[in-house]
């Protein structure tokens, strides 16, 4: 060993990556009476990039956890703004899933995550920036992982750590330093998106009822110009925008963009934002002056794009394993699914013999992939058509006036169809769903 280096610490299991997934894998695990080892390379309170906004699939989640989420903003629904036609569609009431969703600060949502895991019993131990897997040499299966400490600004401070256990979760982001040094590398042919967001302070959207999404951005072709003048000429820019307010005089804005798009990854996405910020109501006060976090941008894996979710020891969790939803960019409320799925095929494997315990875990990825697979390839297929804008542009126009219809898509956009039976519209998703090619 090295200066500064320790002896391997032992656990049950090592989750890698305190975020939703990550947490809440640890948090069912040690509920459970696992020993486990939660390693975060940063020191809470920390931000991550995202919309903070919880759809009702994803409060489910939280209930299932138990999160109290008392005082977090609560809202009704969805307003939904295209081709100078607003549309509000409160959330679907269905036996399934609760008929509101929240909205909290990650900084905040995060770090009650992963101290729910600690009262479960999971050790939580910030400060571990994991570097690579330890693999035994003969079978290449992992056994546990090498890390560096680092300070709360991220810095190096010379020490190093090994863990080892002989199951470990990554849940350590888009980037997935851990997935990818086990050769799990991205999949071309799945859809990736972008989004950037800031935070401004609103007083006049605290007590909003409903969050907002813009599915089309209109901005002045000169950023010089009066945006509230009906003579100033506009241009559509690509994306779309959204603004969830905090509930606590804040409002959450941003603009996602998908890589189907011709312009992604050839415009300003900051720049974008500025120039359609600025077209929002006076009102609402969001101005550069009221911009209270700079713009920050963050990449959403889509369509489990790096497989298999479950190999020689390690099982993928969230963004590690491409969890995001193609139809509304969301990846909060699959992260924790797949923690508690995960938690559900270890536990399982601890009480086999080896061969049983290979399947139970093998069992992982099987699960995810029959219960959201055959979502995901069509969310492809969507991804695939809106990223043409002739085709958004048709949508928007003959979709977005009729009610009964944007109902339906709100129902299949945000994943939920009443897994009770329900109306003939979730018989219909459900059976789509499964006759759909998994991905």
């Amino acid at each position: 060993m090295g200066v500064g280096d320790r002896d391997s610490e032992s656990a049950d299991v090592i989750v890698v990556g305190a975020g939703p997934g990550g947490s809440a894998t640890a948090a069912y695990l040690a509920g459970y009476g696992l020993d486990v080892a939660l390693l975060e390379k940063a020191t809470f309170p920390r931000d991550k990039i995202c919309g903070d906004g919880l759809t009702p699939r994803a409060v489910k989640e939280l209930i299932s956890l138990g999160i109290d989420t008392t005082g977090w903003a609560r809202n009704k629904g969805l307003q939904i703004a295209a081709a100078k036609h607003t549309l509000t569609l409160d959330w679907p009431q269905t036996a399934t899933f609760p008929d509101y969703g929240l909205v909290r600060r990650r900084t905040d949502f995060d770090e009650t995550l992963a101290r729910h895991a600690e009262t479960r019993g999971a050790r939580l131990i910030e400060g571990m920036s994991v570097r690579a897997p330890i693999r035994d040499a003969a079978s290449g299966r992992i056994t546990g992982v090498e890390a560096k400490v680092v300070d709360s600004r991220g810095r190096a401070t010379g020490e190093r750590r090994r863990f080892s256990a002989p199951v470990i979760v990554a849940s350590d982001g888009v980037s997935s330093r851990l997935a990818t040094s086990m050769g799990r590398t991205k999949r071309d042919d799945r859809p990736m998106g972008v989004a950037v967001r800031s935070y401004f302070a609103s007083p006049a959207m605290t007590n909003t009822d409903y969050i907002a999404s813009w599915l089309e951005l209109w901005v002045p072709e000169d950023a010089r110009a009066d945006p509230s003048d009906p003579a100033t000429k506009k241009i559509l820019l690509p994306g779309y925008g959204w603004l969830f307010a905090t509930g606590d005089g804040g409002v959450n804005i941003g603009l996602g963009m998908l890589d189907t798009s011709p312009a992604f990854g050839t415009v300003d996405y900051k720049d974008v934002m500025r120039r359609w910020v600025a077209t929002l109501p006076a009102e609402w006060t969001c101005t550069p002056e009221t911009m209270t976090a700079p713009i920050r941008g963050a990449a959403l894996p889509m369509c489990f794009n790096r497989q298999p979710l479950y190999a020689d020891g390690l099982l993928l969790v969230g963004d590690a394993g491409g969890m995001v939803n193609p139809f509304n960019g969301e990846g909060i409320d699959y992260a924790l699914q797949a923690g508690r799925v995960a938690a559900e095929c270890i536990v399982q494997a601890r009480a086999r013999d080896a061969a049983g315990a290979e399947r139970a875990l093998a069992s992982y990825q099987v699960a995810m992939k029959d219960s959201l697979g055959g979502y995901f390839t069509l969310g492809r297929h969507f991804a695939g058509l809106i990223g043409h804008p002739e085709v958004m542009r048709l949508a928007v126009k003959y979709g977005l006036p009729r009610t009964a219809l944007m109902r339906l898509l709100l129902k299949i956009m945000a994943n939920l169809t009443d897994s009770t039976g329900g109306g003939v519209s979730d018989r219909a998703i459900s059976t789509l769903a499964r006759l759909t090619p998994s991905a």
